[in-house]
């Protein structure tokens, strides 16, 4: 079940997309109309809900609970925990979207918004922290701790139905095998979404630096090339591979961030972050919670409801892969790393590339929007053509996004390996290249189907199934973190006990 169904339902979707691309696009887009209309709610209502949850863990009584042993100490520094995670995260996402999507908000925001007005650049970079901030992390976050919690202290594999399990609902244990298939489809075409961007983004900067063609057999090419260099990343081992080239990427991330922060509008950059972080904070449960039902608008469908299902999408890998390397964590500290650390970078990130785009083209007049309306992928380049030294910037930035296609496919393979595998924790180099193979196929099946478009599409269809399973996560992980907190005060009063009647003799 784990392996059979899921690489099965894979390879039709892949030969469907090479064969017959139009029918396959049509049909998605069917599904995806369908599943925004009558479903939309349910995600808004369950991140909204992991949000929440994340953040009463984090302050509660429950906080000081270890992920492992009282005695267990973390397997990595944190700068190299964080640069993993962040890495495997979203880093392929913040890259391409930095400056599309508060363009793309700026000249066709939220309903009600008049375009191309201060009003509109202030929604764009709200929404764009909205997306990207506390609600992403916190499905990734939760995902991650109901995995760690159950694989650190009560020894079991790592696996998404471990935490299924220990519910006491016949139905639900007997799903156990269902549960882990969906998680790997889930993922497969999660990353499979991320690694299509970003070979469009990659394909953009080629075009941005040497003039190549941007096409979609430009980006097969870019994804086969890509593919081979992560496959040989993941052979060579977590330790090794990962956390070596989530190091780099990091440092890589930061140089190109500060360059644009230095060489653009600095003051302009802070104020931005500044106003953007206070209108978040006050407008949040309504972001959190807007639908469209008195208008007719596709936009909550394109925009949110779209990411709400790429990072539900995304959350089997990433929590299985942040739980892997997060063994000794207490509570409270894997939360605040993995929601509110994660959250900042990311404001950061869309106030220095998003509030460089809008200044430049709100007072300067340089055509980001234009050429985002054309092409996503090169409205990062087009910004960073207009400053200084923004050829080597672009060359920068280029090298970035293939650092985190690597990575990326990197931590894909090894936890899809992992999922597939029954648990094992080093699963076998066969595996592993049969893995990168088949999400690099899903990713050239979709880009041939309909680009873009398609990626989302399939992101928000494969989702849906799995967003039940991670609210059946969410509730194991309360009952879990319950009963081990009791039995731990229940050891430290026995403690106590013992303690007084030595005293007392």
């Amino acid at each position: 079940m784990q392996l059979i169904f899921p690489v099965g339902l894979i390879l039709i979707i892949v030969l469907w997309g090479i064969f017959s691309p139009a029918s396959l696009g049509t049909i998605s887009h069917i599904a995806m109309a369908a599943i925004t209309k009558n479903f939309g709610w349910l995600y808004l209502w369950v991140v909204l809900g992991l949000v929440l949850f994340s953040a009463f863990l984090a302050f509660s009584r429950y906080g000081n609970l270890k992920l492992g042993k009282d005695d267990d100490e973390p397997e990595f520094s944190l700068p190299a925990w964080f640069a993993m995670l962040f890495a495997a995260g979203m880093g392929i996402g913040l890259v391409f979207w930095g400056v599309a999507e508060p363009l793309s908000h700026f000249t066709q925001g939220p309903p009600g918004t008049i375009a191309r007005t201060p009003e509109a650049a202030n929604t764009a970079m709200r929404y764009s922290f909205f997306h990207w901030g506390l609600h992403p992390w916190a499905v990734y976050s939760i995902v991650a701790l109901a995995i760690a919690f159950f694989q650190y202290r009560r020894q079991s594999v790592a696996l998404i139905s471990e935490s299924t399990k220990s519910l006491p609902w016949q139905p639900v244990k007997r799903m156990s095998g269902l549960f882990n298939g969906l998680a790997v489809i889930a993922t497969a075409f999660g990353v499979a979404t991320s690694l299509g961007m970003g070979a469009m983004q990659i394909n953009g900067g080629l075009a941005a630096v040497f003039g190549l063609t941007v096409n979609k057999y430009m980006q097969v090419g870019i994804i086969v090339v890509a593919t081979a260099l992560f496959i040989g990343s993941a052979v060579s081992g977590v330790a090794r591979g990962v956390k070596w080239l989530s190091s780099i990427n990091m440092m890589v991330a930061a140089l190109l961030a500060l360059m644009v922060f230095l060489l653009g509008p600095t003051v302009v950059i802070i104020d931005t972050f500044t106003n953007t972080l206070g209108s978040y904070m006050s407008e949040l449960v309504r972001m959190s919670l807007r639908m469209t039902p008195f208008r007719d608008s596709e936009w909550v469908g394109e925009w949110t409801v779209f990411y709400w299902a790429w990072w539900l999408s995304w959350s089997p890998f990433v929590g299985l892969f942040i739980a892997r390397v997060s063994h000794g964590r207490t509570i409270r500290e894997f939360i605040v790393g993995t929601v509110v650390a994660p959250s900042i970078a990311a404001f950061i990130w869309f106030s220095v590339f998003g509030g460089t785009a809008l200044h430049m083209e709100i007072w300067q007049g340089v055509p980001i929007a234009a050429s985002a309306k054309a092409d996503l992928s090169m409205a990062l380049f087009t910004m960073l053509d207009a400053l200084p030294f923004g050829l080597i910037m672009s060359v920068i930035a280029t090298v970035l996004v293939l650092v985190f296609f690597v990575t990326s496919g990197d931590s894909a393979i090894l936890v899809l390996g992992m999922m597939s595998t029954g648990g094992e924790t080093d699963p076998s180099n066969r595996i592993k290249i049969i893995w990168g193979s088949l999400i690099a196929g899903i990713a050239i099946s979709l880009l041939l189907a309909g680009g873009l478009d398609a990626l989302q599409t399939a992101t928000i269809v494969f989702a849906l199934p799995f967003t039940i399973v991670v609210f059946l996560m969410a509730i194991s992980l309360w009952r879990a973190v319950r009963e081990d907190w009791k039995e731990e005060q229940r050891a430290e009063k026995e403690l106590r006990q013992r303690m007084r009647q030595l005293i007392s003799k």
